[in-house]
């Protein structure tokens, strides 16, 4: 029974964790990152389709990444939907082959925000580990109350759920600083 809360709960801290990995990728550094062009969805004969799917995206260097659609008629919608997604902050460069994403370098105020943007992401992860020790926390005293479990075992049940709560918000700092720290490096 208490084995099952943990679990549940170290569970969720990984969904959580997982979650904030998947969110933190997406946030742009200085470098060329083909993870920041996940979100983007081309209309392609009726359904919107994954980049990555109606094109080959490769990183020719640390600063560009280039977008070779499969079908050349899809270059100006690939262009129209890059250009539309300003949170990538990319002006797309079209030579009617492919298209070329030049990525500059951040200004000490992007990097700022994006920091932000990066801790934000971090909250939402700590927030959802809280709300997963507050349901384990309810579902021992529910069990308690029952007489289901013993007091002493409430007891113990609840600091091993404050321990595993505690290990992943550790987690979750040293994802973010680690991202903080890849998005100020010059």
């Amino acid at each position: 029974m208490k084995d099952e809360i943990i679990s549940e709960l170290k569970d969720r801290g990984e969904q959580a964790m997982d979650a904030l990995r998947a969110a933190l990728t997406r946030i742009r550094t200085g470098r060329a990152n083909l993870s920041i062009l996940d979100n983007i969805r081309v209309d392609y004969y009726g359904s919107k389709s994954p980049l990555n799917q109606v094109a080959t995206l490769t990183v020719a260097d640390p600063r560009l990444i280039t977008i070779k659609p499969f079908d050349k008629s899809l270059l100006s919608d690939i262009e129209k939907v890059l250009r539309s997604a300003s949170d990538l902050g990319i002006s797309p460069q079209n030579d009617g082959e492919k298209i070329m994403l030049p990525i500059p370098p951040l200004t000490e105020e992007r990097r700022k925000e994006f920091v932000k943007v990066a801790k934000s992401k971090g909250e939402d992860a700590k927030i959802s580990i809280r709300n997963a020790r507050r349901d384990a926390n309810d579902q021992i005293k529910a069990f308690e109350k029952d007489g289901d479990l013993p007091e002493d075992d409430a007891k113990k049940a609840t600091a091993e759920v404050q321990k595993v709560t505690d290990d992943f918000v550790k987690m979750v700092d040293d994802v973010v600083g680690k991202k903080e720290k890849e998005i100020m490096e010059v």
